[in-house]
């Protein structure tokens, strides 16, 4: 087989970055890199050609959810510029983050709930995916702002329900834990 041109190159590097993004927020970031080759198209031999380490690959990974949201839901949609309705965009990220879809749905889902266990289980992970999942975390609470709350608390309530929900998919308890977040 033939060397491949460094147009194709870059697009296969960012075919396996978007890749392992969704693998990650689904699966977590032990995903092996043959599976995740796999699953990109690609070979694994091909991974070493274009990443130094794994390492490299979570924390561009990362960064690329953050910076490439996928469209799962108002949540993911831009801060309401002034003098639009803050309530009504409030109110719709809250319904769609504690949707059935979006618990169901972790690859395509918000990044902040998606590496959350991987970053804390990874304290060294590198300060490129720390410093995108600290921003992503902030940009997300401050939709959720009322008044003199910066939204914090409200957007833990809703990864913590998130997460907890995803555990006992299966359950009655499920659905019970995402419609008492709603009321918070």
């Amino acid at each position: 087989m033939g060397r491949v041109s460094q147009a194709q190159a870059q697009e296969n590097r960012q075919r396996v970055v978007a890749t392992a993004s969704r693998m990650f927020r689904e699966k977590g970031t032990a995903v092996s890199v043959a599976d995740l080759m796999k699953a990109a198209g690609l070979t694994h031999g091909g991974f070493y050609k274009q990443f130094a380490s794994k390492e490299d690959l979570v924390d561009e990974a990362i960064a690329h959810a953050f910076d490439n949201p996928a469209p799962y839901s108002a949540a993911e949609a831009p801060t309401p510029e002034e003098g639009e309705d803050h309530e009504t965009d409030r109110q719709a990220m809250i319904d769609d983050y504690l949707s059935i879809w979006h618990r169901d749905h972790a690859a395509d889902g918000c990044p902040v709930s998606g590496f959350a266990a991987d970053l804390g289980r990874e304290p060294d992970q590198a300060p490129r995916a720390r410093q995108a999942y600290a921003k992503g975390v902030r940009n997300r609470a401050a939709r959720l702002a009322t008044g003199d709350d910066d939204g914090l608390a409200q957007f833990c309530t809703l990864v913590g329900a998130l997460a907890l929900a995803r555990a006992t998919r299966g359950n009655p308890l499920s659905e019970e834990l995402l419609q008492a977040a709603r009321t918070l």
